[in-house]
């Protein structure tokens, strides 16, 4: 039936949206950790090499690192998944650095890379988990009115059939009982007729049972073949 795959449907969801949830606050708490380290080395950064931003920003700022986008199939509900890839682009800020604190952006340039990891995971987690919340509201929804207003209402189309059927046989049986009853009248009336007559002699009586009894067969002459 029906409800039951929108049940199981609803169960499945129901898993997963549990283990959204549970990888959202897990990443959160993770990133928490990876921010404060990523921008702790940024300060460190800036304090052996000097301030680079005005450097980093006066480049070309070709995209090395790009965000795709693909999808998940949960229960037959499409999850977004977003994924990272490398579009091959060479910096052109790799003379940052050379004076002093090499080492420290480099650091920087791990650390960024890690965190935007994070945030490209927790971006994919969060947009399935809205998803996946308002497939479930849907689904149960679907569930609720089956129950509560679609199956009772066939049940009660089908009580009411088989009360009109019920109905019907009765109908039939009390009809069939008066043309019973109308036959055995119109036949004793007639056996009182019958027997009326017989009184009267206008009719000899008959005796079914023994019709052969008037016929001798030495009366019939002999058959020659």
């Amino acid at each position: 039936p029906k409800i039951l795959l929108l049940k199981k449907k609803a169960d499945a969801l129901k898993v997963k949206f549990n283990d959204y949830a549970k990888n959202i606050a897990i990443t959160k708490a993770s990133m928490a950790t990876d921010a404060s380290s990523a921008f702790f080395s940024m300060t460190q950064a800036e304090y052996a090499a000097g301030s680079f931003k005005q450097k980093v920003a006066e480049g070309t700022l070709t995209a090395r690192v790009r965000v795709g986008a693909g999808v998940d199939n949960v229960a037959g509900v499409k999850l977004p998944v977003f994924s990272k890839y490398e579009t091959g682009a060479v910096a052109d800020n790799q003379s940052l650095g050379l004076v002093g604190g090499g080492k420290k952006i480099v650091a920087v340039r791990e650390k960024f890379t890690i965190l935007l990891d994070m945030l490209i995971k927790l971006a994919s987690l969060q947009t399935s988990f809205v998803t996946l919340d308002e497939a479930l509201k849907v689904t149960n929804r679907r569930v609720n009115a089956l129950e509560n207003v679609t199956i009772p209402k066939i049940d009660g189309v089908l009580d009411y059939i088989a009360r009109e059927l019920d109905e019907l046989e009765r109908e039939d049986f009390t009809r069939l009982k008066l043309v019973q009853g109308k036959k055995e009248e119109e036949q004793k009336k007639e056996r009182a007729k019958l027997a009326e007559l017989i009184a009267e002699g206008k009719v000899k009586e008959t005796n079914e049972a023994d019709i052969t009894a008037d016929f001798d067969a030495a009366d019939d002459a002999d058959v020659v073949f």
